[in-house]
């Protein structure tokens, strides 16, 4: 399968960000990508998001965090992280070496802090992107407020503009009542790409106990569940902006990639999916490769977008 994959055009580009294929990997369901080293070949990989970091670190939720649910998961991890310092320091290094761009993904409670971020890893060697986390439903100050709020993403996006030295995507939250009006607002604000969708806000009760499963009580629902959701979205917000569009949410295989990619998705991210099959990413990219050749495309950039609506 390798001979086909450097036959068949799978490339895309991220503003100036250029992938070898579409296929990335979601914040927070990969670590660091080393963790995942024995059994993905993360070179055949179009990008790494690495999980979120923060200005300091942070310890995260208590247990119980994370619970199964029918056709998914919700977390409440909290944003656990190295901070920003400690990843630079002693994450950067095995980055650096992977040949596969690596997307940082950057949190904050405040616009300070996401500027701070970016201007600590404007001249960091392997950054390749930022990805800016608005939208995270675990914290309890911030986030939810950046990403429900046209003039606060707006906000967040351009400060982070002003410090970034590479392409900046925003990751919009799909707990608000119209995803384009903020799409719409961060692209004003400079954002060179907006992926979607961060986990949808849930809950699950132990009704022997009658306690929430969760020690935080809500958590963010990812997993299959919210793929039609996701494609729905996505769909909206890429008929609402000219900058690519990265589709997250429920992707697990290349059928589904597919349907992201068609509805106007220009890459995705393959998330909860991560814990279920390690190589899910990678199988992916296998697939597309199999997929554009059978096709006879010229590239798989043909099918962005060409969804037929009757």
């Amino acid at each position: 399968m390798g001979s086909k994959i450097k036959e068949v055009d799978l490339g895309v580009s991220i503003g100036s960000l250029r992938l070898k294929n579409p296929v990335m990997t979601a914040s927070g369901t990969f670590g660091y990508a080393r963790e995942f080293e024995p059994y993905v070949n993360l070179h055949r990989l179009g990008a790494v998001v690495v999980k979120g970091i923060s200005l300091e670190p942070r310890a995260g939720n208590p247990p119980p965090r994370i619970v199964e649910t029918s056709c998914g998961m919700l977390n409440a991890i909290g944003l656990e992280n190295v901070g920003v310092n400690r990843f630079i320091s002693e994450k950067m290094e095995y980055l650096q070496v992977v040949n596969v761009p690596v997307v940082v993904n950057i949190l904050g409670d405040t616009l300070e802090e996401y500027r701070e971020i970016a201007e600590r890893l404007a001249d960091v060697k392997g950054v390749a992107a930022i990805e800016v986390n608005i939208s995270c439903p675990n914290v309890k100050k911030g986030g939810v407020a950046f990403g429900t709020v046209p003039a606060m993403a707006a906000a967040v996006t351009a400060a982070v503009k002003q410090k970034s030295t590479v392409p900046v995507i925003v990751k919009l939250s799909p707990n608000v009542t119209d995803i384009t009006l903020i799409a719409r607002a961060v692209e004003d604000a400079g954002a060179d790409s907006v992926s979607l969708i961060n986990t949808l806000i849930g809950m699950a009760i132990d009704h022997r106990t009658r306690k929430p499963r969760l020690a935080n009580v809500i958590g963010g629902l990812s997993g299959p569940a919210i793929k039609p959701v996701a494609l729905r979205m996505v769909y909206q917000v890429a008929q609402a902006v000219s900058i690519p569009v990265i589709g997250i949410g429920g992707i697990e295989t290349v059928e589904d990639v597919l349907e992201f990619m068609l509805a106007g998705a220009t890459a995705i991210q393959i998330g909860t999916a991560n814990f279920i099959n390690p190589r899910a990413s990678e199988e992916a990219v296998e697939g597309l490769a199999k997929y554009v050749a059978e096709q006879k495309l010229g590239s798989i950039r043909e099918i962005i977008g060409a969804v037929v609506i009757p």
